[in-house]
């Protein structure tokens, strides 16, 4: 029998979550080639590597731990992770009705469930960065709801971090050297790619600032989907032109608005003054012919 979601979420959860406590290694390994990763500990994260600012997925399943590309790198959520919305009010920001099978990945470990997080701890990072760094969810690409939340150890209300229902972009401050686990929940099996963008103020006094578009997998029939171009302007991965986007979505549905629509709102201004200095034109002669006939 499937747990509901409640008993999984108010569980009162141990202070701090087993597994938080971590620091890595400014050696570890960049893999390479693709991965499907549907169990374990994964975190995504910046990474500052010969200069370069990135956003990348730390795989500490893997032995020994390794960063891994997000465009290589599917997190697959097994049917393992089905729960059940509860009948209750204090869960309607899932935007999901009370008996719905969703996936949901916890923020506590769960065997045979990928444990997502995410972390400011690379060597480098820490090193260049003065405070912290803000993660920001500027699109999502996929059959269902998305909701990312935290649920506090004394069954305080839910946190709501990043969700698919609300208008974007969504940012989120996070801190030097912080580890942060929490709950992913998924409306509908398929394949999802979220689009994020991790920022921050280096101490030198630049910005750095990195885009990518994280791809999962969600329910066992789903099959994992690497070659799918996030349709957003960050398909292109380019945080300027995403941000430079974003007076044109459309906070209602999430999605992203063309900017042909800017082009046509200007042609049809051009229209309008070159007839407006026609008519002007016009009106003048007609004063001009009135007088002469005077």
């Amino acid at each position: 029998m499937i747990k509901s979601l409640l008993a999984l979420l108010l569980a009162t959860a141990p202070s701090p979550t087993p597994g938080l406590d971590q620091s890595l290694d400014p050696g570890q390994a960049q893999a390479t080639g693709r991965a499907v990763l549907d169990t374990g500990h994964v975190d995504i994260g910046p990474r500052l590597r010969d200069g370069k600012w990135t956003i990348q997925i730390h795989d500490d399943h893997a032995v020994p731990s390794v960063w891994r590309e997000p465009a290589d790198t599917v997190l697959r959520v097994r049917d393992t992770a089905r729960q059940t919305i509860p009948d209750d009010p204090a869960y309607a920001f899932l935007g999901e009705q009370p008996g719905t099978e969703v996936h949901v990945v916890p923020q506590t470990e769960k065997p045979g469930v990928v444990w997502i997080g995410w972390n400011t701890q690379d060597p480098g990072v820490i090193g260049a960065i003065s405070r912290g760094v803000t993660m920001t969810l500027r699109g999502v690409q996929g059959p269902g709801t998305v909701t990312v939340f935290l649920q506090s150890g004394n069954l305080g209300a839910p946190q709501v971090l990043w969700s698919s229902t609300k208008p974007l972009p969504q940012p989120m401050w996070v801190e030097t050297n912080t580890h942060t686990h929490a709950n992913w929940v998924f409306g509908k099996p398929g394949n999802y790619q979220l689009a994020v963008d991790i920022s921050a103020d280096r101490a030198d006094g630049t910005t750095a600032t990195a885009s990518t578009a994280l791809r999962l997998a969600v329910g066992d029939a789903t099959e994992p989907d690497f070659d799918t171009a996030f349709t957003a302007a960050l398909a292109a991965g380019s945080a300027s032109a995403a941000a430079e986007t974003t007076e044109d979505q459309d906070s209602s549905s999430g999605t992203w608005q063309k900017p042909a629509l800017i082009g046509a709102g200007v042609l049809a201004l051009l229209i309008i003054a070159a007839l407006v200095a026609r008519q002007s034109a016009v009106r003048r002669r007609a004063e001009r012919e009135r007088e002469t006939t005077r």
